[in-house]
Formats: C-alpha cells, structure tokens, sequence
C-alpha cells in the first residue's frame, strides 16, 4: 500500500523504484495527506517551525541561450533586455537587509562575460554585508569563473539540472546544450567548495514519471545542500506556449518526497507554485519546504524577466507584503529565522 511507502522512506530516506512510481502516480488525496504530514514533521525535526526568507534579485535577463521553455531565451525579440548596475544591486541588498533577510540571491540568464564581471559586485556584498550568505543562480559557467565567483564571497550556487534523462533534457534545450555539461558544473561547483543546488521542472514537456524517478535517483546519489523544484508554466513567446502546466499536485508530491529523502536539504516554496495554484506558497510549506524567496527586483526590471507566464503578478517584497506574509505564516504555526540558514547536517533527526 501507498501508505506503507510513505512509513518506509521516512524511516529509511529511501525507496524501492516500484514504491517510488507509486507515490508519484497515487491520485489518493489520504496518500497525499499522509506525505505532507510525514514531510512536516521531518522538516520541523530538523529546523524546527522556522521558515527562511531569500532576497531573489533578477539582476539581468541577457542570455546566451535558447532554451524551449524559457521566456527569457535568445531568440525572443519581445524580451526588453536589461542589466541591473552594481548600485542598483546594492540597493536591493541594503533594502532586504533593513527588512531582516540575510541572503541574497542573484539570479540571472546566462551570460559568463557578465558572470565574470559580476564578481566586484560580490566582493562588495560581502564586504558590505559580512553576515549574509550570497547564493548565485547564473547558469552553466567556465570553472574559472566559478572560482572567481567564490573567492569574491559567493557561498551557494543553484544550477537546477532540469531534467536526468539524456534524450528529455534534448527536447527542452538548443543544439550544443548537454545534460553530462550540466551535470560536469554541479561537480565542478560542488569542488571548489559551494553549497550546491539542483532540481527540475515538474510536468515540463515530453516528461514521464520515468524520467521523474530518474530526477530523485539523480538528486539522492548527488546528495546537494539545496533542492529548487517548481512546476512548469507555458510562457507566450516561446516553442511551448500551447504545452500544459503542470500539475501543482504532483509538484506539492514532489517536494514532500524529496524532505523524506533530505531531511537536512534547504527547500523552497517556489514562485512558479505560487502563480500555479493559490495558496501554493503555505502548500509548498505544509508539504515540507523551508524556504521563500520574494522577489528585491525593481518593479520595471522584475516585468521583463518574464520566464513564464503570470510571473510578474507573483508576491513581492513590500514592508506591508512582508508582515502578511508574517502573519500567513504565524496562522500555519511557523515563524521566520532570523539568520542566514546555513545547511547544517550536524543537526541529527
């Protein structure tokens, strides 16, 4: 039984392929329930009922690439393109910080002649900030610019793998883009020292529940510090504007999976569940994630990193938005952490 599943990979962060495919492919709402409550109680285990906030600052939406699914991707004339200045980035920082945030997260289409120039910025936000953490999420880079990026103060990078299947990862992705080089980043990221994140789009096209069981086996045998995983959503200006999202449901499965599977992973509720289903921030909490991540891009910037659709209508990171969000999260029973959350698997369940 499902429910059996659910016993046997909290108990042993694991899980027979079989038993895998079954949750993934149960429609029983008890099996779901029964996920979410086993994913909770492991998440508050390790991190008690505190949530951490991440300051996403978008700081260029100029990218090399021309991913199927991205509405940021090269050959999108729409796109008004745009790079934040390092004063401008500063001035995001400066604003989440007097908020109580103390990570910041520049994330950013793939672009390494700015990736490298972007390294005196980082050196400046650790100069400035030395209590905060700095995550980056600037696609597939030299391993020297990596480096570069860590000497200067970065301490994570997310680089999601999008997908473990070889043949799939093709389908979302140009010519000349391969899943082993994405894969070859995550090491290299993960040598020089960075906590490190992967994940995948749930229900993105052409995509099984075999290819889905081969992501957990991807992210159980990588065994990263940061999980990021959010449903697909069509974007209008791109070769899959007509392909379904996907299902916020399976998404929400997903997650509480993956917190059986990591205890001690950093996990957020994603923007992207937010715009798919309503109240799918607090689900994505209530389904075990531990993160949040509103969004410090300026207004008019933050309209054109329009990676998906119904995007720019996503929460955002006003004084008042704050306090609701404050107060969403007291009615759940959480609070928010007051430090920069780094991942500690020193802390045993």
């Amino acid at each position: 039984m499902a429910v059996n599943c659910v016993n046997e990979l909290r108990e042993r962060r694991t899980l027979g392929d079989e038993g895998l495919l079954e949750l993934l492919e149960s429609e029983d709402e008890s099996v779901a329930e029964e996920l979410f409550r086993n994913a909770r109680e492991v998440s508050r285990a390790q991190f008690g009922r505190r949530i951490w906030l991440r300051a996403l600052i978008e700081w260029s939406n100029v990218c090399r690439n021309d991913c199927l699914y991205c509405g940021i991707r090269r050959g999108n004339p729409a796109v008004q393109r745009y790079s934040l200045s390092q004063e401008d980035i500063l001035q995001c920082c400066q604003q989440a910080y007097r908020l109580g945030l103390r990570t910041f997260v520049l994330q950013g289409g793939e672009n390494p002649p700015a990736a490298l120039l972007l390294a005196e910025t980082v050196a400046e936000i650790r100069a400035a900030w030395p209590d905060c953490a700095i995550t980056l999420s600037l696609g597939e880079l030299p391993r020297e610019t990596y480096a570069l990026l860590r000497r200067s103060g970065a301490d994570r990078y997310l680089l999601r793998h999008e997908t473990a299947n070889p043949a799939h990862y093709a389908r979302l992705h140009p010519s000349g883009m391969t899943l082993e080089s994405r894969l070859a980043c995550l090491r290299s990221l993960r040598d020089l020292g960075y906590q490190t994140g992967m994940g995948m789009m749930v229900g993105s096209p052409y995509q099984t529940m075999q290819d889905l069981l081969a992501d957990l086996r991807l992210i159980e045998a990588f065994r990263p510090e940061m999980i990021g995983i959010g449903p697909f959503i069509p974007q209008h200006d791109t070769p899959f504007r007509d392909c379904p999202a996907g299902n916020a449901g399976l998404t929400l499965r997903l997650l509480a999976i993956l917190r059986l599977m990591h205890p001690h992973a950093l996990i957020p509720s994603t923007t992207a569940l937010s715009t798919l289903h309503p109240g799918g921030r607090m689900a994505g909490i209530l389904a075990g994630a531990n993160v949040i991540m509103p969004d410090f891009t300026p207004r008019d910037q933050r309209e054109a990193y329009a990676l998906y659709e119904g995007k720019t209508a996503a929460w955002t990171e006003t004084a008042a938005n704050l306090q609701d969000l404050y107060q969403e999260l007291s009615a759940c029973g959480y609070s928010v952490a007051s430090s920069r959350g780094d991942y500690d698997e020193s802390i045993h369940l």
